[in-house]
């Protein structure tokens, strides 16, 4: 009854057939437990207002615990966030500690944002290799 994980699953389950309100409810009870995964699920839920009302407050928060927890995506969905504020430095400080966790579209909009002058080629390269050393930490050996 307290397994975050048994409870990530069902929400997930009922969220892909489109029953939002039984996935919040899952959702819910697994981020309680700590889940960072719920916790960004529950981010993008407020994001959308499926199956709740849309609040973007709520959205932040729960994607800044998510991220608290070590979710890359919910990292990169912050840094989305804040540069769509104008906030761009706060938005690649998101970027680089999900591309550290592996995440491909934070590596992009770095890349992005070096080719707009905002990221130096040092603080491109160090995110390319934490990147790459993430990535290589989650491959199975041979």
């Amino acid at each position: 009854a307290n397994d975050p994980v048994a409870m990530l699953r069902k929400g997930i389950e009922q969220h892909r057939k489109g029953d939002y309100g039984s996935a919040f409810e899952y959702y819910v009870k697994a981020a309680e437990l700590g889940d960072a995964a719920a916790q960004y699920e529950l981010g993008r839920l407020y994001e959308s207002g499926k199956g709740v009302e849309k609040d973007e407050g709520k959205a932040i928060h729960f994607l800044e615990e998510a991220a608290i927890g070590g979710h890359p995506r919910a990292r990169n969905n912050l840094g989305c966030d804040e540069e769509e504020s104008g906030n761009i430095e706060r938005a690649v400080k998101h970027w680089i500690i999900a591309a550290a966790q592996g995440d491909d579209d934070s590596i992009k909009a770095l890349m992005e944002a070096f080719k707009s002058g905002v990221v130096s080629k040092n603080d491109l390269a160090a995110a390319l290799r934490a990147h790459q050393a993430a990535v290589d930490a989650t491959k199975s050996p041979q």
